[in-house]
């Protein structure tokens, strides 16, 4: 514990008055149990760089599950239990915030999940990623907002290193190579040297990682403010390769994601959108390899392969007067962030305004009548009641048709010349 070094008032001037009543109840709870409560992680480090962070994490030298339920009282619906990992998030107010109990992790080979034991706060501190984030304040009695700091983490924030906690951590757990290049990034920070030559060392180790960790660590990125920063530096160190071997990051994915945010502004881009935009280059065989190797989602699988059908679409997009019926059945079905994606990276400023046609005005377009109106009004079922809504659709589309009563004369049109 860094005894010289109080918090408290850092907590009361960073956090809302409602979150630092909870932390101070969480605490005193704690000691009623003879327990003792933290802060850890991330939001210690911000509080110390003067960042905002209200997403907290609470470690218990005790029973972190039974803290949070004691806390809770009847209030059962704002609690999730994961009994597995002796873990709990409750809802407080507009604040999710963890109660994890205190532990230490072995690794029964590289790259698996750990084996976990109750410990420390000493112990929990030191299995961590970077030095950065192993620092925790108390909560409990007079270590109210006292600052532990086992491994030095302060001093590498004042110096602006990421520092690993021990030689073998890559191993252990390689995601935490996408973590340091993140958060140096993110910070303005730089891997110190032998944490850097570990890193180089350990980058075969992410091919013992599990897809479904890796896309994690991807999404993680993709929130960042400019995550260009960290996969501009993934490719100059080799790790980018590791991801999917094909995928490059070049001055063209860049300015990509720029135009991303630009468009998307003042929201920021979908981690969906950003990546379809690392991929776009790529094709459809090498996604599907991708999408088999990470076994993406479909939530994202799907929009990789619509993104390619939608780029093999570009050069029927930019014909001569295409008009908006036409516009519309090359595009109908696909995602949307899909066809954003083209919007942005084509180059051909004819695909660009047929595609923002689509995203603008078309996409949306329906006919009043329906189906059941054609059959009311004595249209058989079969390929005409088909061949009639698409007429009707496309008179909607092309400006041919605005109103209900403008469709009913389209179809009876189609009727009085099918009656001859």
């Amino acid at each position: 514990m860094n005894a010289e070094i109080n918090l408290a008032e850092k907590l009361g001037q960073k956090l809302p008055p409602q979150l630092v009543d909870f932390l101070q109840l969480a605490g005193r709870k704690a000691a009623d149990r003879r327990e003792k409560a933290y802060i850890v992680g991330g939001v210690v480090r911000d509080l110390l760089l003067g960042l905002d962070n209200y997403d907290i994490d609470l470690t218990v030298e005790g029973d972190a599950v039974a803290l949070a339920r004691y806390l809770m009282g009847s209030a059962s619906d704002r609690i999730t239990i994961h009994k597995q990992f002796n873990t709990a998030k409750i809802r407080w107010h507009d604040w999710n915030i963890d109660f994890v109990t205190a532990r230490s992790e072995t690794y029964a080979s590289p790259g698996a999940l750990p084996e976990i034991t109750p410990s420390t706060l000493e112990a929990d501190l030191k299995r961590r990623d970077f030095t950065i984030n192993a620092m925790a304040i108390g909560l409990s009695g007079k270590s109210y907002g006292m600052l532990y700091d086992p491994c030095n983490g302060k001093r590498d924030l004042a110096d602006k290193k990421i520092r690993i906690l021990h030689d073998a951590s890559f191993i252990d757990d390689s995601t935490r190579i996408w973590r340091g290049l993140r958060y140096e990034q993110r910070f303005g920070f730089e891997l110190e040297p032998h944490t850097l030559q570990l890193l180089q060392r350990d980058i075969p180790m992410l091919d013992a990682i599990s897809g479904e960790r890796i896309c994690y660590e991807i999404d993680c990125i993709f929130k960042e403010q400019y995550p260009e920063k960290v996969f501009k530096r993934a490719d100059r160190l080799g790790v980018l390769n590791r991801f999917h071997p094909g995928v490059k990051f070049d001055m063209h994915t860049e300015e990509r994601f720029s135009q991303a945010r630009e468009r998307c502004c003042p929201d920021s881009p979908s981690t969906l959108l950003y990546w379809l935009l690392l991929t776009y280059d790529l094709d459809i065989e090498t996604k599907e390899a991708m999408i088999s190797r990470l076994r993406l989602p479909k939530l994202i699988a799907q929009p990789l392969r619509d993104c390619s059908a939608v780029k093999d679409r570009l050069s029927l997009l930019a014909a001569p007067e295409i008009k908006p019926g036409e516009i519309y059945h090359l595009l109908f079905g696909y995602s949307l962030q899909a066809v954003l994606a083209n919007i942005i990276a084509t180059e051909t400023e004819e695909s660009r305004a047929a595609l923002c046609l689509y995203m603008e005005k078309l996409h949306g377009v329906k006919a009043i009548i329906t189906g059941s109106d054609l059959l009311e009004m004595g249209v058989t079922q079969g390929p005409l009641l088909k061949k009639m809504l698409d007429a009707i659709l496309d008179a909607r589309l092309n400006g041919k048709a605005s109103s209900r009563e403008d469709e009913i004369a389209i179809v009876r049109k189609m009727q009085a010349e099918g009656s001859k």
